[in-house]
């Protein structure tokens, strides 16, 4: 049997990373059927000293090159997020481990206005939320994503956000205005449209109807908005492509995108105990798909084929994804975001330039 859901939480356990010399197996000691519910599991963070905040990729399948997270780790809990590996590398539990105990870069603006000045910097989009949520629920507390709002603003600098919460509509004061120079747009990540389904996907990200109800409140003060269908589960949530991007175009996207489950490193276990656990009707039917479109195996990570799969299903949801869009109006222009305004604010004491 599956361990019990932790009220709150996505992970239904606290499996061992892979770089731990120990693993950690649970077990029914006998017990299990007089257990009560599990209690609940606390929110723990921790205040990080980052060294950089800019990290790089050159991954020819990601629209961008540069990102800032602003958080390691991620309360809103989501059993699929393809993020949960990280955790592993310091010493911690991809499952529970990773929405419970938390690291705050709280020198994130200060980095990020050293990394901005140097003179061989060369501005490109900057996205935050590449991997962890920057609006998960512990930035209401530190604000470390709003301080490094601001020095991207102070910079004239191009940004685009990725989020699930509707804590970004807090930070419309900096947003609009960039957004009228062409500096900022946001993603929001809609998954499901179903609210009990989602509580439990994804137990501490906004509801459903919020996330839409925050598109059209980012469109309505004139930021660009991306609706990205992501991840598109097979045989659990994939039927609901159709619906989401019909209310996202309603409430004022413009622009879409979707990504397929993707199961690398300990994903694929997590995956299968929360499927057991909250839809064992589906689960070896999803887990069949989610093969068949990476070649027989839980994982492919091919450039361009990680985030997508191929094979006859992978199609029918691209067919599918595509002619939403086309009937929804979404994804008709191509939209840019304007790096040339970038400049490097005179640091204080500095001799002012003649012209």
């Amino acid at each position: 049997m599956p361990p019990p859901p932790r009220k709150g939480r996505g992970a239904q356990t606290n499996v061992s990373g892979r770089y731990e010399p120990v693993s950690r197996e649970a077990f029914d000691d006998g017990w299990s059927q007089t257990d009560p519910e599990p209690p609940p599991l606390a929110t723990e963070v921790r205040e990080e000293t980052a060294r950089t905040i800019i990290s790089r990729n050159n991954s020819p399948d990601i629209s961008f090159d540069r990102s800032i997270n602003t958080y390691r780790g991620c309360e809103h809990g989501c059993f699929y997020c393809y993020a949960r590996p990280n955790h592993a590398y310091v010493g911690l539990s991809p499952g529970l481990d990773f929405e419970s105990k938390l690291f705050a870069k709280t020198n994130a603006a200060k980095l990020l206005e050293e990394e901005l000045s140097h003179p061989k910097y060369t501005p490109s989009v900057m996205v935050l939320g590449g991997v962890t949520d920057v609006y998960q629920p512990i930035e209401r507390t530190y604000a470390v994503t709003r301080s490094v709002l601001k020095v991207l603003q102070r910079f004239n600098h191009p940004l685009a956000v990725v989020t699930k919460s509707q804590l970004v509509l807090r930070d419309i004061d900096i947003l609009a205005p960039m957004a009228a120079l062409g500096l900022a747009r946001v993603a929001i990540s809609v998954t499901t449209l179903d609210r009990d389904l989602a509580r439990r996907m994804e137990p501490r990200a906004a509801a459903p109807h919020r996330r839409i109800e925050t598109i059209r409140a980012l469109a309505q003060a004139g930021i660009p908005v991306t609706v990205m269908v992501a991840p598109i589960i097979p045989a659990l949530t994939d039927h609901e492509t159709e619906t989401i991007l019909k209310a996202a175009a309603e409430a004022g996207a413009t622009q879409a995108g979707y990504v397929v489950l993707r199961m690398p490193h300990e994903i694929k276990d997590l995956a299968r105990e929360w499927l057991a656990a909250h839809a064992p009707d589906r689960a070896d039917r999803v887990i069949a798909l989610l093969k068949q479109m990476r070649g027989g195996q839980d994982y492919d990570s091919r450039w361009h084929v990680r985030g997508k799969g191929e094979g006859p299903y992978a199609r029918l949801i691209g067919d599918r994804f595509r002619a939403a869009c086309a009937r929804h109006g979404l994804n008709r222009l191509v939209f840019h975001l304007n790096t040339s305004l970038f400049r490097a604010p005179p640091r204080a004491g500095a001799q002012l330039d003649l012209l």
